[in-house]
């Protein structure tokens, strides 16, 4: 069977979102067509010679226009509408800016074939000649946080050549509208328990200044960010913890100790101190940035991730009122004219909502780096003696 018929057979689709690349837009359609016929065409509100383009192939293509710029976000999402209205249950997105290759369409269509329920992204060589040191500190910052966000490890996170299977994903809401979508769509999916994965796929980057990119390094950059903050949020909230007990037995309580409390190939001080600071970070007072500031920073250290996030989660809600009171009463110890008001059963001000907050930073902080301490050392203890008696 030819690669046409494969992908009518299987209802395989190719989108190709497109926004001022007129220079390379004709090309990877022509490349594109030379193996489906089943091309969705986005016109984000282009104002080049886009859609002079896309007429020139007539009834070839479906095309979506935007009459003006939407974002690639907005694009996919309305590609895949489309698709699943034509009877697609897979869309494979292709760049328009002419870095992939249509040559491997077959190698993604294989995969829906054998992993219907799977959504694949093409893993770039990043250590090849020519790519930009953007991109390549891009790809490793986003491979870190899809990790935090998910605990899949993947080699690519970022490539735009990607198999989506449409359907499994029709009842995931996203809510973002350009470039970050990319991530936001493989974390929803992971949580929903698709499967995620990588295929190698080739790579072209134009060279100097006539590659053409509509990514902004600040606005695309800080709104990637504030994502993966909530993601994170969201992951360390809810889905780790529900991932951690969904899977929790007693045989892998015990593999995981074995592996990362008692594994005599790691320093006892490195594992006591990982379990310290992740105590430390789950009672210092930046509530909503906790995990996401000491996961960095244990990554930077060296230390037991594993060790960490397990310590770390000592601000679990049924914890949070007894470490935020005790916060509050030690920080009565250490500012001047504590207020001892907690409740505010004497009156309500900003004066004493003030008061009250500087009161318990001032002990969280101080209680984050007794518990921390404490931790520390009874940990590298614990440790100590296992490995003595054992």
């Amino acid at each position: 069977m030819d690669s046409k018929s494969l992908f009518d057979t299987h209802k395989c689709c190719v989108v190709i979102p497109t926004y001022n690349n007129d220079k390379t837009l004709q090309q990877v359609i022509s490349d594109v067509l030379e193996y489906t016929n089943n091309v969705i065409v986005v016109n984000d509100g282009a104002t080049d010679r886009t859609k002079e383009i896309i007429d020139s192939f007539g009834d070839k293509l479906t095309v979506i226009h935007h009459s003006v710029n939407q974002g690639k976000g907005i694009a996919l999402r309305n590609s895949f509408a489309k698709a699943r209205e034509l009877g697609y249950t897979h869309a494979i997105t292709i760049d328009s800016d002419g870095q992939h290759f249509a040559s491997d369409l077959p190698a993604f269509l294989d995969e829906a074939i054998k992993h219907p329920e799977t959504l694949v992204i093409g893993a770039r060589d990043m250590a090849q000649a020519g790519i930009p040191g953007k991109s390549s500190f891009g790809h490793k910052f986003s491979n870190f946080w899809y990790w935090v966000e998910t605990g899949i490890t993947l080699e690519d996170t970022q490539s735009g050549y990607r198999l989506y299977p449409v359907k499994a994903l029709e009842k995931i809401k996203f809510y973002t509208n350009r470039f970050e979508f990319e991530i936001e769509v493989i974390v929803k999916a992971a949580w929903k328990g698709l499967d995620i994965k990588n295929i190698p796929v080739q790579i072209y980057y134009e060279p100097g200044d006539n590659r053409v990119t509509h990514f902004r390094p600040f606005a695309d950059f800080s709104r990637i960010s504030v994502l993966n903050t909530y993601l994170v949020t969201l992951a360390l909230l809810y889905y780790i913890p529900l991932r951690f007990f969904k899977n929790l037995s007693h045989k892998k309580i015990r593999s995981f100790f074995k592996d990362n409390l008692f594994n005599k190939k790691e320093t006892a001080s490195r594992k006591a101190y990982s379990i310290g600071f992740g105590v430390f970070m789950g009672i210092f007072p930046i509530w909503g940035y906790q995990m996401i500031v000491g996961v960095a920073l244990a990554h930077l250290m060296k230390l037991n991730k594993a060790l960490f996030l397990v310590a770390a989660n000592i601000s679990i809600p049924p914890l949070m009122p007894f470490i935020i009171y005790s916060s509050y009463k030690l920080g009565a110890l250490l500012v001047p004219n504590p207020k001892n008001d907690f409740f505010f059963t004497s009156g309500f001000s900003l004066e004493l909502v003030k008061d009250n907050i500087i009161q318990y930073a001032v002990g969280a902080v101080a209680l984050s780096v007794l518990a921390g301490l404490l931790a520390t050392l009874v940990s590298f203890l614990i440790v100590k003696l296992r490995r003595r008696f054992s």
